[in-house]
């Protein structure tokens, strides 16, 4: 139990009411058509790009694509067609430089069953509005503390907001439990050993539009790591500046500041306001 005020904890919650939000109006729904199964929504488009989209479709098809003036469908086909198909959209998309943020990683749009259906490079997905899969974790200390990362003045997306001590995008054909240990070490110097008892507290849907962007749709998938009260971060991968280990109480001052990364923010306010049951 911490000394928040209720006012903050009553913010935290609101906060977290609001975490998946519905697209705009105006964005251009992009269906997958599974046959028998029917259509399902599986992204959405920036009006801003849609001109640019649909011309660039109209002079060149690309296989299992078809777009109309008020909607994009992915027609079945194997997972290996959908890839190649989506991975021809995603080069004509960044040569109109509407793809910022290139990583050469790919990663694999899933259904609720579990079952994936492409891969494709992981800046594309935030574009089409694809849903992405991420861990984020909460390292925390004995004495109530708990550690945040600084992210790198160089990253393409939120430079130098302070995010959780690990988080990162899940990579195609990579469970949750194997990104957040690799992302442990990579990111704050988590050795295995400690590594290993991260503790799996949920998920959290997250769904916003970014401006001049696309749509972000992830489900982040929560941990939380009692760490050694001795214990230092150090980066290995160069996408952290540097770490900051707070009270609960700052660290909700620090979202209510809009300091944080959006996920971080819920997943940091999560942890919080979970002590404080």
């Amino acid at each position: 139990m911490t000394n928040l005020s209720t006012s903050t904890l009553a913010a935290l919650e609101e906060m977290l009411q609001n975490t998946a939000r519905s697209a705009p109006a105006d964005f251009m729904p992009i269906y997958l058509s599974r046959g028998t199964q029917g259509d399902e929504i599986i992204g959405h488009l920036n009006p801003e790009f849609i001109p640019y989209f649909q011309e660039s479709i109209s002079k060149d098809s690309i296989p299992l694509i078809s777009v109309s003036n008020d909607r994009i469908t992915i027609h079945s086909g194997r997972p290996i067609e959908l890839s190649k198909s989506l991975s021809q959209l995603a080069d004509l998309m960044r040569l109109g430089g509407y793809i910022p943020g290139w990583r050469n990683e790919d990663f694999a749009w899933v259904d609720q069953n579990g079952h994936q259906y492409f891969h494709l490079e992981r800046a594309a997905f935030r574009t089409f509005g694809f849903r992405s899969m991420a861990t984020h974790i909460n390292g925390y200390t004995n004495s109530g503390s708990i550690w945040l990362s600084r992210r790198s003045e160089t990253k393409s997306t939120d430079p130098g907001k302070l995010d959780n001590i690990a988080a990162g995008g899940i990579s195609a054909d990579e469970t949750p439990w194997v990104c957040a240990r690799r992302e442990l070490w990579e990111e704050s110097g988590v050795p295995a050993h400690i590594a290993d008892q991260i503790e799996p507290v949920g998920r959290i849907h997250m769904r916003r539009p970014i401006a001049g962007r696309g749509f972000h749709d992830e489900q982040l998938y929560v941990y939380d790591l009692a760490l050694p009260d001795n214990f230092i971060p150090t980066n290995h991968d160069g996408e952290v500046s540097g770490f900051i280990e707070v009270s609960l109480a700052e660290a909700a001052a620090r979202i209510l500041a809009d300091e944080l990364t959006s996920d971080a923010a819920f997943v940091t306010a999560d942890y919080i306001l979970r002590c404080n049951k």
